[in-house]
């Protein structure tokens, strides 16, 4: 790669998580192009010149935060000699809007729930990024099931469950509900899952928990 064409790809990197760091603050209905490009450090006509709208940059911003967080959620939950049990553990806490990168995740989504609700265009954008999540954690589910830890044999339906139930009970988490802590959200998916599954809740603990 060129230098000027990695200078592109830095420039849009940095405008790409300065529109995270402002959408999940302020909402994308206050995003004002002048604070993204303050805080990226670019000209507000690059970042013109990159988004023309603001669903276009909800949207690039969601993929942004999904790719960052995808590290965060994959590389120790492959450590040799974890059990598909004891990934899906680790996936369940890197669900749920933990504190930085988390919580800022789940507001994004918020914004494209909200205004998916409402805009029929943006629909193909959730549609796909729970396509990815889907296949993410069915991997493992189909990998437990392949390995006799895990009873069932649907792993669609248990994959498209407990992301639902991620969803139900984060949501709480993330407004402070003080009915609803983070642990406390914890012990009812894998409760839910564990008894789904076939097995205990304690196969899903390991060291290293959020």
């Amino acid at each position: 790669m060129t230098a000027p064409a990695r200078t592109a790809v830095d420039a849009r990197e940095r405008i790409l998580e300065a529109a995270c760091d402002v959408i999940a603050e302020h909402g994308i209905e206050d995003v004002r192009i002048a604070r993204i490009a303050t805080v990226a450090g670019v000209s507000p006509a690059l970042v013109h010149y990159h988004f023309a709208t603001r669903e276009a940059l909800l949207s690039e911003a969601l993929e942004h935060s999904f790719e960052l967080l995808g590290d965060v959620r994959t590389t120790p939950a492959e450590a040799e000699g974890w059990t598909s049990a004891q990934r899906l553990g680790w996936m369940i806490d890197q669900s749920l809007p933990f504190r930085g990168l988390g919580e800022r995740e789940w507001r994004l989504w918020l914004e494209l729930w909200g205004r998916a609700a409402r805009r029929p265009e943006l629909r193909p954008i959730a549609a796909r990024l729970y396509e990815r999540y889907d296949e993410w954690i069915a991997e493992v589910v189909e990998e437990g099931i392949a390995r006799g830890e895990f009873s069932t044999g649907d792993a669609a339906a248990v994959t498209q469950r407990l992301i639902a139930a991620i969803d139900g009970h984060g949501l709480r988490v993330l407004v402070d509900d003080p009915a609803m802590t983070q642990g406390r959200a914890r012990r009812l998916i894998v409760g839910a899952l564990a008894a789904e599954l076939g097995t205990d809740a304690e196969a899903f603990d390991r060291g290293g928990r959020t």
